[in-house]
């Protein structure tokens, strides 16, 4: 039976029968953390491999580089050719650097604002008098990423809302704004499974976003391509390539995607990099000349030898699937039982990626959030998925089911539909009983 159908009688009920399984489940000491996407311990074990001396070959790559030494600004040929290979570029449009494509993200975005975009652009920090608002914005598809929030935020980027649905952001209000605003100089993107919703973004979308006439001609799109492989059955789902598109579009240097083997082998030390067209790649390595004398090509070798191609990726990669289909299926089928009917919570089924994204009808996440807390239930603090930490809506919760056991995960979702059931029936029965 829906809450909102409910008598103030029944709702009552259900929040003497759900309170009494809250304090039962507070007095079990659980201690569960779904903050994060961490891949979980059997995740990690599956390159755990990668350590051995095989993999190492000496210290040398396929041309004989020792990769002990100084040099490869760009990255190892090998490792670039992997990453070419997600990308679906030419090797010479990529450059492989550390274990994180986020400290890329900041330190271009930093670029753009100190340097320009390259061709003689001026910095972003110098056009401010220059534009009818007076600041630098991005546009940011929410919910979203909040680690690419605090990016813009910390460099005081002003950052403007645009919905996402379930084919990608509203294209309609993008267009808008970009032709209208100069001060608009960048977009925010998870395009593949995108976190924390799960979308893919259609190929409409993606030409769209080549073609769209922009009022900045420094706008840049930053696609986090993070989640390209993290299918969870089948084969990774097709998409339009960004950088081809806008090359169509007449457009080239519109495009910067990342990506990393963060969750492909290990978070704290994979390989990040970064693809664009060859005039941006050409800057980019102007600026990493001054930056730093060379990434770590030790941990690129080791991770191209492992990893060694596309497909032998993907065999691994459905490796990593086989472990999160069950978690995944998991969350679904104890959201069904406990609040199938109830109309108080609507929730992705994403067919990829590390996250699920739940809506609370009656605006309550935050408070679901801080007593899923107090039971032991640690969920990334509500709002998160919205620039400045702030959801309008006081609805979305970021569920990230990949560390937990399964019987553990089954354990924080009952606990987390406890406190959903609880905070819907308190809010509808106040409204009742006015």
């Amino acid at each position: 039976m829906k809450y909102a159908d409910m008598t103030v009688r029944e709702l009552e009920e259900v929040l003497r029968t759900e309170k009494a399984r809250y304090a039962e489940y507070k007095s079990m000491g659980l201690n569960y953390d779904m903050t994060r996407g961490k891949p979980s311990l059997e995740q990690l074990a599956l390159s755990d491999k990668m350590m051995n001396a095989e993999y190492f070959n000496g210290g040398r790559t396929y041309s004989g580089t020792d990769c002990r030494n100084y040099g490869g600004l760009e990255g190892i040929p090998e490792i670039r050719e992997l990453f070419a290979s997600i990308f679906g570029v030419p090797p010479s449009q990529v450059i492989a650097g550390g274990n994180s494509s986020l400290n890329i993200m900041y330190d271009l975005v930093s670029a753009f604002m100190l340097l320009g975009t390259g061709k003689g652009a001026l910095p972003w920090t110098a056009q401010t008098d220059r534009l009818l608002s007076g600041e630098i914005s991005f546009i940011c598809p929410v919910p979203g990423y909040d680690r690419h929030f605090a990016i813009t935020e910390r460099l005081g980027i002003k950052m403007i809302n645009v919905d996402i649905s379930e084919d990608g952001p509203d294209m309609d209000r993008i267009e808008k704004l970009v032709k209208s605003d100069a001060g608009i100089k960048g977009m925010w993107s998870v395009p593949k499974y995108s976190n924390p919703t799960g979308v893919v973004y259609s190929d409409e979308v993606i030409e769209r976003l080549a073609r769209m006439k922009c009022a900045a001609d420094d706008f840049r799109i930053f696609w986090d391509d993070a989640y390209s492989v993290h299918m969870l059955e089948g084969e990774p789902a097709k998409q339009k390539n960004l950088i081809n598109a806008c090359a169509e579009a007449g457009n080239p240097d519109r495009a910067y995607v990342f990506a990393s083997t963060s969750k492909m082998t290990y978070p704290g030390a994979g390989v990040a990099a970064v693809a664009s067209s060859a005039s941006n790649i050409e800057w980019l390595k102007h600026i990493y000349t001054i930056q730093t004398i060379g990434p770590n090509k030790i941990n690129q070798l080791v991770h191209a030898n492992f990893l060694k191609d596309y497909d032998n990726l993907i065999i691994h990669m459905k490796k990593h699937a086989d472990i999160m289909r069950p978690k995944f299926q998991c969350v679904a089928d104890v959201l069904k039982e406990e609040l199938g009917d109830s109309g108080v919570l609507s929730w992705s089924e994403p067919k990829g990626g590390y996250f699920i994204s739940a809506d609370t009808v009656y605006g309550c996440a935050s408070q679901v959030v801080a007593m899923s807390r107090e039971c032991g239930v640690l969920f990334t603090k509500a709002g998160s998925t919205y620039p400045y930490g702030k959801d309008p809506e006081n609805k979305n919760i970021r569920i990230a089911p990949s560390l937990p056991p399964v019987e553990e995960l089954r354990t924080a979702i009952h606990v987390f539909a406890v406190c959903v059931k609880i905070c819907s029936a308190e809010i509808l029965l106040a409204k009742k009983q006015k």
